[in-house]
């Protein structure tokens, strides 16, 4: 249980880190950073279970899957930049 505890704090951080990292560089209204965040979130969780569901171990920590769900979640930031920028 105290893996899985561990894992989502770690996952938690990470997508959120992520998030205000890629606000940071691409910059935006203040506002924009709960959408990267959001985005970041789902990406890290659909990532990490994509991985787990496929098995693939490359740069995995404990239970979480760190390559796959970090590149989720950079995938779901770019998108959700490039479709709030088309939406104004």
């Amino acid at each position: 249980m105290s893996t899985l505890a561990s894992g989502l704090v770690l996952g938690f951080l990470l997508a959120t880190a992520y998030g205000a990292a890629f606000h940071f560089i691409v910059g935006g209204q203040p506002r924009r950073i709960i959408l990267y965040v959001l985005a970041s979130w789902v990406g890290f969780a659909l990532g990490h279970f994509i991985g787990d569901l496929i098995g693939i171990d490359v740069l995995q920590l404990g239970a979480v899957h760190l390559f796959t769900a970090s590149l989720g979640s950079w995938l779901a930031l770019i998108l959700s930049w490039f479709l709030s920028d088309r939406a104004g």
